[in-house]
């Protein structure tokens, strides 16, 4: 109960900030919109390939901003209080992804609307293409709870940006990773940005033959990791900064 109220102050917290919302959402929808008025002619900016694209991009927004919200919530005497109360850093982390769900759905589906608006043709796969990346939003989410549990408000948005960077250059949004090849497609297929990438398209195309099993142990294990730490960081931090 402790927790489900932490997530609705947190919400309230997020939706005092409209202009950052409207930033989150509007920005990657107005990328999809000017992309497909270039009608470049490659594979992935095609709308049904550069849709997730544009999905995938926005949860590096969401990466930013829940990183910011942590860095808040450290800095004024919030944490101080609940350091007091019985909740687990679990807990807390579970009240931030909570908290920011509802905005990832409200942003799913705003995509997928202006897409099929575009020309993207409806299909059943879209129902479980947004559940799937939701369960990848959690991971953004998490990165930001890190984030902003390792570094200042100042520092958050350095950070984020570098995430935001690395979404677009080695996910494959703009061009396939394989079109380099050597060291670059090694770090690539490293990182999870191309694993959640594919997972999301091979959702939306119904069609996994670029899924191996590579894509989803990467996932995995960025996925596991990156919850972990959060929380193992977070409670560090809490004490550090409760003293």
């Amino acid at each position: 109960m402790r927790m489900i109220n932490f997530a609705k102050r947190n919400f309230k917290e997020l939706i005092r900030d409209p202009l950052s919302l409207i930033f989150e959402i509007v920005l990657p929808l107005f990328l999809l919109f000017i992309f497909q008025q270039f009608n470049i002619p490659a594979e992935n900016y095609r709308l049904e390939n550069f849709t997730p694209s544009i999905l995938l991009l926005g949860f590096s927004f969401i990466t930013l901003f829940s990183a910011t919200l942590i860095a808040k919530d450290r800095t004024s005497s919030l944490l101080i209080r609940l350091g007091t109360s019985p909740m687990k850093s679990s807990d807390y982390i579970l009240g931030y992804i909570l908290s920011l769900l509802p905005i990832v759905l409200i942003q799913n589906v705003l995509f997928f609307i202006a897409a099929i608006a575009m020309g993207l043709e409806f299909t059943i796969s879209i129902i479980p293409t947004v559940l799937v990346s939701m369960i990848i939003s959690i991971f953004f989410i998490s990165l930001g709870i890190l984030i902003g549990s390792l570094v200042n408000e100042k520092g958050t948005g350095g950070l984020g940006s570098i995430i935001v960077q690395l979404v677009c250059f080695t996910s494959g949004m703009y061009f396939p990773v394989e079109a380099i090849g050597g060291v670059f497609e090694i770090i690539c297929k490293s990182l999870p940005f191309e694993a959640c990438l594919t997972i999301i398209q091979g959702t939306l195309h119904n069609d996994f033959n670029n899924l191996t099993l590579i894509h989803t142990i990467v996932f995995l294990i960025y996925f596991i990791a990156v919850i972990l730490l959060s929380i193992i960081v977070f409670k560090k931090r809490m004490i550090s900064d409760n003293k």
